[in-house]
């Protein structure tokens, strides 16, 4: 796991490339501190900084295959590695590395050019550079699990893992764009090629980039498809298929020259992943979990139930309201966008946590609600999308079995319920059918800017352009959209990658690998009749696992929202608390924001809606990144400078690629 950092620019004075590209890196430190390099080469820069998981002694970067063509810089794990090395040395590729997974990627680059990237089992943003033509290759992911941005700064390219990067570039600013973030707080998460900044955009999942003679060519590798063919076997054949994909996935994750952990939320998903690893790891596996005071979001027992179970060496962090209101500017700074849910900053903490204990890599559970219809979304969409042809007695009750966890759900609301889902039963908005009651809460949020933008506009440009998305089932489209949007945009960045890159600790998702996405799509609907959530995947585990884990309704992770600022009133408040703060974001309306603050701090908790917290939070957010990015230019909190590179590689091609500096 890595960060990488770069630019073409013909305006910057040659002699002030290394210390940009070395600037750049400082400010992503954090993703990999254990060393450092970069490459440059007629107006070229491109760097690395390593967090070494892999090849401890042989991975340095940036790396050249041995004709010092190709230049490459590596960001993330491919799993896969082993079996390819074996592939490419058939066909004569030559390895200078003992078991580097950077070097396979340049040489699957050198052997089948962008077509090597539907061949990476992985997680991954990657830059390579052909010196001989000067083209440049930026690629990323087909889910989005690495991140990797890219801007102009007039007529320059910049790109980085991080957008903080970029504020080491002369003459760049953060400037907060009002319609990105129109459509950032109604669709809960950028666009797939968006950010809330102006000008700075995201390689999209599962796409590359290619700049050759000054032209780009941005296209996808490969397109998310869940139309696969079904699975003609019987139950038990397909409860082996999850299980044996899911444990081949596991084994692969578990490739590494460093100990992996495992976060254990107690939920069904990461008790499978850590049942499997207990399997299948070479010692005992240490899982950890973060446990809340408030016992609303506390699953401490659940997660205490399955440790013990399954023999695991179990630690807890203790996290209270006052622990995220004080964590919360130090992890917004990492997450880099707006948010609407704190549930990123006890993720922030746990992987301080594991970091301290000594862990540099964990397996997580995220992917499988998305790839085996775990959310109640998916269920919600079928009973919506079955509403007007179902008896009255059957809505009730199908009703009464979504969100279980809920009060709001409850008998007492179900008359309400069911005037909402009557209006809901018809599609209002192109393409958006399951998701249409969900982005009410966003549509409100987006009445925080002072200009009026359709915050749908793009999202429905979006879905409309996809080949393919029309003739969906709503399911499948309530998928893509969940992996297109929430996914990648949350769950994978804020509340994943970058809450634990923070503290240099790389996630692993075995539930992302795409033979287990593609199994889940083979078997789903066919042995689940979406009355209950992973049905499929509770038999494949229900022997090995405790019965509460696989009989217990699901309770998604969850946090203290606004209640918590309301408390402790950190001083960072005072930028929602003052009208001169407020006024000095700009495209807010303080009018709007002020009635909102004014509530969330004058009324009780019960008073307080769903989709008024989720805008206290987005504003909240937003002015903090404000401060920190667009008038501070991307400081860290508290003001500490970057810390200082392990600059062990340092390589200047200039021409006649001669190596300087080089330490291995």
């Amino acid at each position: 796991m890595c960060g990488l950092a770069g630019f073409l620019s013909t305006s910057l004075h040659p002699g002030a490339t290394a210390e940009v590209i070395t600037s750049m890196l400082s400010n992503i430190r954090h993703r990999g501190p254990d060393e450092a390099g970069y490459y440059l080469d007629d107006g070229l820069a491109m760097g690395a900084v390593r967090l070494a998981i892999v090849d401890l002694a042989g991975g340095s970067q940036p790396m050249s295959d041995p004709s010092r063509r190709y230049w490459i810089c590596f960001n993330g794990e491919i799993y896969n590695h082993i079996e390819l090395r074996a592939e490419l040395e058939r066909l004569g590729r030559p390895f200078r590395t003992d078991h580097s997974d950077t070097e396979v990627v340049l040489q699957a680059w050198i052997q089948w050019g962008s077509a090597c990237f539907t061949r990476l089992n992985g997680a991954f943003a990657v830059a390579i550079r052909d010196a001989a033509t000067g083209d440049l290759v930026l690629a990323r992911d087909r889910y989005g699990k690495r991140p990797l941005f890219y801007t102009d700064n007039d007529g320059d390219l910049l790109f980085a893992s991080e957008m903080k990067a970029f504020r080491a570039f002369p003459g760049f600013r953060f400037e907060l764009d009002p319609r990105e973030l129109a459509t950032t707080y109604a669709a809960w998460t950028p666009l797939p090629d968006r950010t809330p900044y102006r000008g700075v955009r995201q390689l999209p999942m599962g796409s590359v980039l290619t700049i050759s003679a000054g032209r780009r060519s941005l296209r996808p590798y490969e397109e998310l498809d869940f139309d696969v063919p079904g699975f003609d076997g019987t139950e038990a054949e397909a409860i082996e298929l999850v299980r044996q994909t899911l444990r081949t996935s596991v084994e692969l994750r578990l490739r590494s020259d460093v100990e992996v952990g495992v976060y254990l939320s107690g939920g069904l998903d990461s008790s499978v992943v850590t049942r499997l690893a207990t399997q299948l790891s070479p010692h005992q596996v240490r899982t950890f979990s973060v446990a809340f005071q408030d016992k609303e979001f506390d699953e401490s027992d659940s997660q205490s139930l399955v440790a013990e179970h399954l023999g695991t060496v179990h630690s807890t962090v203790p996290i209270t309201s006052t622990d995220i209101t004080d964590a919360f500017p130090a992890a917004v700074y990492h997450a880099e966008v707006p948010t609407f849910r704190t549930s990123f900053v006890p993720m922030f903490l746990l992987s301080r946590h594991v970091r301290d204990a000594g862990i540099k890599t964990i397996l997580s559970g995220e992917g499988a609600d998305e790839a085996f219809l775990g959310y109640s979304l998916f269920r919600e969409t079928l009973l919506r999308e079955r509403w007007n042809e179902l008896p009255e007695a059957e809505r009730r009750t199908r009703l009464a079995g979504l969100h279980p966890e809920l009060a709001h759900f409850g008998s007492a609301h179900q008359a309400h319920l069911l005037g909402l889902y009557q209006q809901f039963s018809v599609e209002r908005l192109p393409g958006l059918f399951s998701h249409e009651m969900r982005y009410q809460n966003g549509r409100f949020a987006a009445r925080l800017l002072a200009d009026r933008f359709d915050p749908f506009a793009d999202l429905l440009d979006l879905v409309a352009g996809t080949p393919g998305y029309a003739e969906m089932s709503a399911v499948h489209k309530a998928q893509w959209l969940e992996y297109k949007t929430l996914l990648p945009g949350f769950l994978l960045s804020t509340q994943g990658e970058r809450a634990a890159l923070a503290h240099s600790v790389e996630n692993r998702c075995p539930f992302l690998d795409p033979a287990v996405v593609r199994a889940a799509a083979s078997v789903n609907l066919r042995y689940d009749d979406g009355q209950v959530e992973k049905a499929l995947l509770k038999k494949a585990f229900r022997a090995e696992l405790p019965e509460w884990t696989t009989s217990r309704p699901k309770q998604p992770y969850r946090a203290p929202g606004s209640a918590a600022f309301k408390d402790s009133r950190p001083d960072y408040l005072e930028l929602l608390l003052s009208d001169h703060e407020l006024a000095r974001i700009g495209c807010v309306d303080r009018r709007f924001a002020r009635r909102l603050v004014d509530k969330i701090m004058s009324s009780p908790v019960e008073e307080i809606s769903t989709k008024e917290d989720q805008a206290f939070l987005y504003l909240l957010t937003t002015a903090v990144l404000h401060q920190q990015f667009v008038l501070d230019g991307g400081s860290r909190p508290g003001g500490s400078a970057p810390a200082a590179l392990n600059l062990r590689v340092t390589v200047d091609n200039r021409r006649a690629m001669q190596r300087v500096g080089e330490s291995r």
